[in-house]
């Protein structure tokens, strides 16, 4: 990598303003997920130790109406109280504006300041907002080695902007900026991107692995390289799939996409999730593959189900003959050992995608067999965030693997060849 890291800077003494994802799930005020809290321990920790002052800063969900610290009503919400009669209209607006400071609580990053409290086993202290008077007295009273947590990035419609006068703010809370938010370094916000035009700009050690391990792989793979693409879309992986045929020398197609390249190949896929207008396009990537020597493999058995639930009447059928009535909704048992044999051979593997509707018990079995072959193979093993995260964390298999990447559209723009903005903007070496 050449980018410049934290152990690249001096940060003794100084304030750092440090972005990370701590976008967590949540249920009521409970962390349902803290893996990114855990994964950005290691720059938090290097910090405190080399006696930083630091300022941590995240988004959490989407917030749509809070902005400015003032709770705004969007026009979809006001639309429907000008067409009550007038003298409604007081007591809706009324009811709508206390039903939005739901948003304040549900999005604030109070209980990651608690979590983040008990991990480091110190006090991080919370702002109640983010470039307030609160922010910036809690900031000014920091001593070295000590941590604070803006409230959420978000509740500014700025942020998304990459507005000047807000990153310049955010700014002037640092003297130095670490950028370890992988999950968010391809969107050009006023955190990841902005804050880079006013202060010093290094990457985290999270963001440094990504890199290394991803860009690794991509760059000078151990062969035979193997990519295992899964998910819904075949319009959401164009740009994957076209720079993954320049690298790899098998690419593994499965989940609700492979559909479109079975129906695009005559095949007859009953009810199965398809995109008609990218059938050419599908038929174009397989000519591609075969022009330059690459194996694309495809399921030749599926397990459709007469509707979308867990306990529809489900059948195995070929993957080209799913009747009518039907819709596909997992690899079958021949391409499940198929997949595998795949797996067993290559000795680098990126994978991003389920391979069919894994939320469903009864048709996880494709996406179970494939995580279990990834975490036996000695290779090297990256998961491409999202779904097949989730998939291969919830399995138990997460520890199994080289990398489990933490950038979901992140992740797919990297393997895609994009640029990202967050990383573009930080120093180099």
């Amino acid at each position: 990598m050449n980018k410049m890291t934290v152990t690249d800077v001096n940060v003794k003494g100084k304030k750092v303003l440090v972005r990370v994802d701590f976008n967590v799930p949540m249920k009521g005020d409970q962390i349902t997920d803290e893996n990114r809290i855990v994964g950005a321990l290691p720059t938090i920790k290097y910090l405190i130790e080399n006696g930083a002052k630091l300022v941590l800063c995240s988004h959490m969900g989407k917030p749509h109406n809070v902005f400015n610290d003032k709770i705004k009503l969007n026009k979809k919400e006001l639309a429907k109280i000008e067409a009550l009669p007038e003298e409604e209209r007081e007591a809706a607006t009324a009811a709508a504006l206390e039903a939005a400071k739901g948003d304040v609580t549900k999005f604030s990053l109070a209980p990651v300041a608690k979590r983040l409290s008990e991990l480091l086993g110190q006090e991080v202290k919370m702002s109640k907002d983010v470039i307030g008077p609160d922010a910036e007295a809690i900031v000014a009273s920091l001593k070295d080695g000590e941590v604070a947590l803006l409230e959420n990035l978000r509740f500014h419609a700025e942020e998304e902007k990459n507005d000047p006068k807000y990153a310049e703010k955010l700014a002037s809370f640092g003297e130095i900026f670490v950028n370890d938010a992988f999950g968010t370094a391809h969107r050009a916000h006023a955190s990841t991107e902005g804050v880079t035009h006013y202060l010093p700009a290094v990457a985290g050690f999270l963001i440094e692995k990504e890199l290394r391990i991803m860009g690794g792989a991509l760059e000078a793979p151990k062969r035979p390289f193997l990519a295992i693409l899964g998910g819904a879309k075949v319009s959401d992986k164009i740009g994957v799939i076209n720079n993954l045929l320049e690298k790899v020398d098998v690419l593994i197609i499965g989940g609700g996409m492979a559909y479109t390249f079975q129906k695009a190949m005559g095949g007859h896929i009953g009810n199965s999730l398809c995109e008609d207008d990218k059938m050419e396009l599908a038929k174009e990537l397989l000519a591609k593959a075969a022009y330059k020597g690459k194996r694309i493999v495809l399921p030749v058995d599926n397990e459709a189900g007469n509707k979308f639930a867990n306990d529809c009447l489900h059948i195995t059928v070929h993957s080209q003959e799913i009747p009518d009535g039907f819709e596909g909704m997992d690899i079958g048992p021949v391409t499940r050992q198929l997949f595998v044999n795949e797996v067993n051979r290559a000795h680098t593997i990126i994978w991003n995608g389920p391979m069919g509707v894994s939320e469903f018990p009864t048709f996880a079995e494709g996406t179970r067999a494939v995580a279990e072959a990834v975490a036996n193979n000695s290779g090297i093993t990256i998961i491409g965030g999202g779904d097949s995260a989730a998939a291969i964390t919830n399995l138990g298999y997460a520890d199994k693997v080289t990398h489990v990447s933490t950038g979901g559209g992140a992740s797919l723009e990297f393997l895609e060849g994009k640029e990202l903005p967050g990383i573009a903007a930080l120093n180099d070496k």
